[in-house]
């Protein structure tokens, strides 16, 4: 009996979650914190939603207590031949500057979603060359559907025609309630060609890492701009990096080097640098550099054999058991 709840506890241990996998669960809840929404069958149309969240949640969610600042921009955008649209500029920039990508990897609802999908047991596409030309999709998305399109037809283009968080949040999550019955009558071509995409991006999810956050969000494209010049994020000391490649090994994301504008400052790169080159920015006001899902070496002289000197290494190696470090 003492071995059962023993090997009980170890499991809990094991997948105890990360302090970066609570943020994200509760600004998921927070943001989507209207339960009387759920409870009526319909959005909260109160005075936040005049205010932004920094990640993807769709506006029309019964939880939603703020709007989407990619369906802000959108629609300000096709009000921008009344009025300049100042404001939803100036937040985006606000949250660019201050947080960057870091949205995209500590609070966005839709990021965590896919990172629980791809959880699921199967095999896993692994990033390659491919895959990171792929990547710019989103840009190309960026500029056509949250740009172009609402400027010249007045049309928001990526909610009207891709966003799965819409689909999901505002369109299942309403017509699920009984009150609402009468809008399944009102479902035509458009709604199924989103649920179809909606249902591809979560079967994708389970194959690639985060497959809507490197190839199709744009809200991540816009963010991107901002990591180098984010206050938070990681940041690397060149100085004392051997570039042994351990950081992009470890990345699940398509970045050529730490912090580019792929990189979703998650952290998982700095618990296996074996020279401590990275770090975060801003650590002392936000997060201690150990706050990461990251996988952690049970040792750490092996890593550090790897930038040793040839004649030592070899000798360190010889006498050093082996260790993994466990993927997530």
């Amino acid at each position: 009996m003492r071995k059962f709840f023993g090997k009980i506890k170890a499991w809990f241990v094991r997948h105890k979650p990360t302090k970066r996998r609570i943020i994200q669960l509760y600004a998921a809840l927070l943001a989507n914190a209207n339960i009387k929404g759920f409870i009526k069958g319909e959005w909260y149309q109160g005075a936040t939603k005049n205010a932004c969240l920094p990640g993807l949640n769709c506006y029309s969610c019964p939880g939603a207590i703020a709007a989407c600042p990619l369906g802000s921009l959108q629609n300000a955008l096709i009000a921008s031949d009344t009025r300049l649209p100042a404001y939803i500029f100036g937040i985006i920039i606000l949250f660019g500057l201050t947080l960057g990508r870091t949205i995209c990897g500590w609070l966005c609802p839709i990021g965590l979603g896919q990172e629980l999908l791809y959880k699921i047991k199967t095999p896993k596409v692994k990033k390659s060359k491919i895959t990171r030309i792929f990547s710019y999709f989103k840009y190309v998305l960026l500029v056509v559907l949250v740009v172009i399109i609402p400027l010249t037809v007045a049309i928001p283009g990526f909610c009207e025609y891709v966003c799965p968080a819409g689909t999901f949040e505002g369109g299942i999550g309403l017509l699920v309630h009984p009150s609402n019955e009468d809008m399944l009558a009102e479902l035509g071509p458009l709604f199924t060609w989103k649920f179809t995409l909606l249902v591809l991006i979560v079967a994708a999810s389970i194959f690639f890492f985060r497959f809507f956050c490197r190839f199709l969000c744009p809200l991540g494209a816009l963010y991107g701009f901002f990591c180098r010049i984010a206050l938070l994020g990681v940041k690397l000391d060149k100085t004392k990096c051997t570039n042994c490649g351990m950081c992009i090994t470890a990345c699940k994301m398509d970045i050529k080097h730490v912090g580019d504008h792929e990189c979703i400052q998650c952290g998982a790169c700095i618990a296996v640098c074996p020279t401590k080159a990275i770090s975060w920015k801003g650590e002392k006001l936000f997060v201690r550099a150990n706050d990461t899902d990251a996988p952690v070496a049970t040792e750490i002289k092996p890593l550090l054999s790897m930038v040793k000197a040839p004649e030592t290494a070899e000798n360190d190696v010889k006498n050093t058991p082996t260790t993994e470090v466990q993927d997530e």
